[in-house]
């Protein structure tokens, strides 16, 4: 007998498919659990921790404009990366549903549904979910999430990765945006002795001042006004596993002190608690900031920067492995195929010259993002250089800084091409030119935005 895995948490206001979903699941998955609208899911991805969300896009009566599905499915991308989302909704539309997968949305399912579709997608979205979590990964089974190409910086970085991540050693991964951080994390992650447990991610730059230690270390019940409930931070959730902690140069200085001594002690004391709690975690870090360059401006701490960087990976732009640009870019062919059912099946001589050109800026994460559109509105089998539309604009991925010294107009611009470009996450829009979510936010509100 196959036993059953995963959980899924649905999120639906109709009580008949609620009832009809918990006598489905529950014959092909370990955990089932509903819940009438978003208004708890916060807590529940916290408590019930699924592999995927089933989530209606509909929650307020006479609007079915899809908005709010589409807004929670980025809320839930943000609060957990590695959950998977399942968009539900009765209305066929195809724009919407490439607008939910841009967003980060596994799938899109119509209502009234068919059962073994469900079943089948709910069951691969729990499969990439509970690899990317480390759950069922094995050292044998990483090398399909990482695509090393035959780059001789690539292949330094494998021989390296091959060596440290049997070990417990930290490690430091750094490169500009899009070039495969996280991917590499879970790489590292998913060869090592701790990948029967999860690789939490945190995106340490997205979290609040106000809530960092509550997000990270916890915090007990009663310790601030909101605190109705005790709450595990993230460190106790990596316990006996790996902790990601991307983008850790935007951690302002003042934490960093706090974040030192977690990492020194490998023991958290949870906001309001006087108890310290053992961690067993391995920690890897990541940012695309120049720590060493922060460490002499004062902006970091140096006995961090040597606490987290017992390994240091750096991670190469695409625009310095271009030999690996049409290879991913066929990578990104056969899954985007799939995904949107499509028969596109490669490039044809045109596409890869336009390919090989490029810029990318944005790296990896834009040439995955410009075959994912060339696979949705290409009419052909192979992808000619007229399905592909390079952005030939200045992209805001390399604007770090540079808001200091623009004229008003020109810093408009970058601030609009921000928040278009990373789709309204302010966390990614504030990242990509180099501030802080406080000043984006005065930026959004001086613009208009």
């Amino acid at each position: 007998m196959v036993s059953k895995k995963g959980n899924i948490l649905i999120v639906d206001d109709n009580a008949g498919i609620r009832r009809a979903l918990e006598i489905l699941l529950p014959l092909h998955f370990a955990q089932v659990k509903t819940i009438p609208s978003p208004a708890t899911l916060v807590s529940s991805l916290e408590r019930f921790r699924p592999d995927v969300v089933l989530l209606d896009m509909n929650f307020t009566a006479s609007i079915n404009t899809g908005n709010e599905g589409l807004y929670w499915a980025g809320e839930i991308k943000k609060m957990a990366p590695e959950v998977e989302v399942v968009l539900f909704t009765a209305y066929a539309d195809i724009q919407l549903a490439v607008e939910g997968m841009k967003r980060g949305a596994f799938d899109f399912i119509v209502k009234p549904w068919d059962n073994e579709k469900l079943v089948t997608t709910l069951t691969a979205a729990r499969d990439k979910a509970r690899k990317a979590m480390g759950r069922e990964c094995h050292p044998e089974q990483s090398e399909g999430s990482m695509h090393w190409g035959a780059s001789k910086s690539m292949a330094a970085i494998r021989k390296t990765v091959d060596k440290i991540a049997p070990t417990d050693a930290t490690v430091l991964i750094t490169g500009e945006n899009g070039t495969g951080k996280d991917v590499l994390a879970r790489e590292i992650h998913a060869r090592s002795l701790r990948s029967g447990k999860s690789m939490v991610a945190v995106d340490a730059g997205a979290i609040t001042e106000t809530l960092f230690e509550s997000e990270l270390f916890g915090h007990v019940k009663g310790a601030f006004t909101d605190a109705h409930t005790d709450h595990v931070g993230k460190f106790e959730h990596a316990d006996g596993g790996t902790l990601f902690l991307d983008e850790i140069g935007n951690i302002p200085l003042h934490l960093q002190a706090k974040l030192l001594r977690v990492i020194q002690n490998r023991s958290v004391v949870r906001v309001g608690g006087s108890k310290a709690i053992p961690v067993n975690i391995r920690l890897i870090c990541a940012t695309n900031m120049d720590l060493e360059q922060l460490v002499r401006e004062g902006r970091f701490r140096e006995d961090l920067y040597y606490r987290i960087n017992t390994v240091h990976i750096a991670l190469p732009p695409l625009r310095e492995r271009r030999e690996d640009i049409v290879p991913l870019a066929e990578r990104f062919i056969g899954q985007f195929a799939e995904k949107y059912h499509r028969s596109v099946s490669g490039l044809d001589d045109s596409a890869k010259v336009v390919l090989e050109r490029g810029r990318w800026n944005g790296n990896i994460r834009e040439l995955q993002n410009c075959i994912e559109k060339a696979v949705i509105l290409s009419e052909g089998t192979m992808l000619t250089a007229k399905d592909i539309q390079i952005e030939q604009t200045r992209t805001v991925t390399s604007a770090s800084g540079t808001l200091k010294s623009v004229s008003e107009a020109e810093e408009e611009r970058l601030v609009r091409e921000a928040v278009e470009h990373s789709g309204g996450n302010i966390s990614a829009a504030a990242k990509a030119l180099g501030i802080s979510r406080p000043t984006m936010y005065a930026k959004m509100k001086k613009y208009g935005l």
